[in-house]
């Protein structure tokens, strides 16, 4: 008997690569045989094939059957070929026609009744499968709607194997996506609600603006939490590209919903403390799955009660933070997932933390020995760090009413146009994403605009890292203060914004 071949997709972290699968009858005593490194849940593939094709009202092939997923050294993982096995089976053995198989990508977990069942990463799956030329995809009808975010490409949704097979012999038509609906955004919190803090809000401005890191220090109830969870409502909304970057992660997580297929608002994640390493960064068995850093790609992730992470996975962050991603090796192989985003830490000065400092109890040494969890790489790495100060030390009467998001959203949004434009021809987005040596080098301030700044590198107050920073949030200073490029006073305040310790 002739071969049939159908097509899925594998799953590499977010890369996909074209899986061919073939399917084999006769040569032998009656069995079944699948090769291609398939992992436990897909070697349960021919059971769960075997029942959804005897109960959608066709024949099991009796004769030995030989199935091959190719390429034969690509490890495939989970259940989503069911599908594919399924009519690559049933076009071997001449029950279905293979015309309208070529060029066709199925992805769908088969029950036992022959129902399509749901599985994660389609939207990344279909945009690898566009990159290698596929034109038409049959997907389970749940995943439809994520389906369809994929241009140039036939997307169709099935519910049943019996559909499926009725499309390839021509005598039906399988569901087809409904056009999107544009849905308005979530209304995020406002700044207005937060009472005093001007210096935080102020740094929480100039975060916002540059895509700076940030550290809120102080006793429990002074805003930090409240501060850090308006910090997406400044963001701008996320491009189409990124829009699908972000998507992508959270199709793989299974976190999709049909009422905003498109994630198009910067995400905000938020973990407990109490949250293991493998959450966090990103872990599992055999090939590594996306973790919460992953997540908060192009948003923000926040640590509150940063001190009480744990310095081991505080520590972890470190190399994330200046590459933007992460890769995570393991035995099956090595995956590398997006995780730009910015860090906002909260941390209280103290293990006793009271509402005054007056009333701490914590000797100098447990104080150290507290704030020693964040480590000085760690801290390194942050842009900006704030001290916020109890409301009864600094008044709770304003001399006028708080801003509220929109009017600060908007100076954020000009100040990140004027930063585009600067570095479009680098391709740099934000101030956070320019390398040193461009900073030293094409964009090279004045030596008198920086000479605070080197007093301070002779001194050992600031390392090298924190001068490429310091010079960061100078630019989004001037940005802010719509300055063609950062003078004196910018740079002296980027560096108290770097001199200012956690404690």
């Amino acid at each position: 008997m002739p071969l049939g071949r159908a097509w899925s997709v594998a799953l590499v972290g977010l890369d996909g690569r074209l899986v061919e699968v073939e399917a084999d009858l006769g040569g032998g005593l009656p069995g079944i045989k699948m090769i291609g490194l398939p992992d436990a849940g897909l070697r349960e593939a021919k059971d769960r094939v075997r029942s959804a094709i005897r109960n959608s009202g066709q024949h099991w092939p009796e004769d030995k059957l030989t199935l091959g997923l190719f390429p034969a050294n690509l490890p495939k993982l989970g259940s989503g070929y069911d599908l594919a096995i399924a009519v690559a089976i049933l076009a071997s053995a001449g029950k279905v026609p293979a015309t309208r198989l070529l060029g066709t990508v199925l992805l769908g977990e088969l029950a036992l009744d022959g129902r399509v069942r749901e599985v994660r990463g389609v939207l990344p799956g279909l945009l690898a499968a566009r990159k290698e030329g596929i034109k038409r995809a049959i997907v389970p009808s749940g995943t439809l709607f994520e389906a369809a975010l994929v241009d140039g490409l036939e997307v169709y949704g099935a519910a049943r194997l019996r559909d499926v097979l009725a499309w390839l012999e021509g005598e039906n038509a399988l569901a087809r996506p409904e056009p999107p609906t544009e849905s308005e955004p979530p209304k995020g919190l406002d700044l207005a609600d937060v009472v005093g803090q001007p210096e935080a809000r102020w740094a929480l401005e100039v975060a916002a603006a540059g895509a700076h890191h940030l550290l809120l220090t102080g006793p429990p109830g002074v805003g930090k939490t409240m501060l850090a969870k308006r910090l997406p409502g400044l963001l701008p909304m996320l491009s189409p590209e990124e829009s699908l970057e972000v998507t992508a992660v959270h199709s793989i997580n299974g976190k999709l919903t049909p009422e905003s297929p498109l994630i198009k608002v910067p995400p905000f994640v938020a973990p407990h403390y109490s949250v293991s390493e493998a959450a966090l960064i990103g872990g599992g068995a055999g090939i590594a799955t996306p973790g919460l850093i992953s997540r908060a790609h192009r948003g923000v992730l926040f640590l509150d009660e940063a001190a009480e992470f744990g310095s081991q996975r505080l520590d972890s962050l470190r190399t994330v933070l200046e590459e933007g991603e992460v890769s995570i090796a393991r035995a099956r192989g090595s995956v590398r997932y997006p995780a730009r985003f910015q860090l906002v830490m909260a941390t209280n000065p103290c293990p006793c933390a009271p509402p005054r400092e007056t009333d701490c109890t914590c000797s100098p040494t447990e104080r150290r020995r507290y704030l020693s969890r964040l480590s000085g790489p760690l801290l390194d790495r942050v842009d900006l760090r704030v001290r916020l100060r109890p409301m009864t030390a600094m008044g709770r009467h304003e001399s006028s009413e708080p801003e509220p998001t929109e009017v600060v959203r908007k100076r954020v949004l000009a100040a990140r146009d004027r930063a585009a434009a600067r570095w479009s021809e680098h391709g740099w987005k934000t101030n956070a994403e320019v390398p040193g040596p461009a900073l030293h080098r094409e964009f090279a301030l004045p030596p008198t605009t920086t000479a605070l700044l080197n007093r301070s590198l002779e001194r050992g107050t600031v390392t090298a890292r924190g001068v490429d920073r310091c010079l960061r949030i100078a630019w989004t200073l001037a940005d802010l203060a719509d300055a063609d490029e950062p003078q004196a006073d910018h740079v002296a305040a980027a560096l108290e914004f770097r001199d200012r310790r956690a404690a």
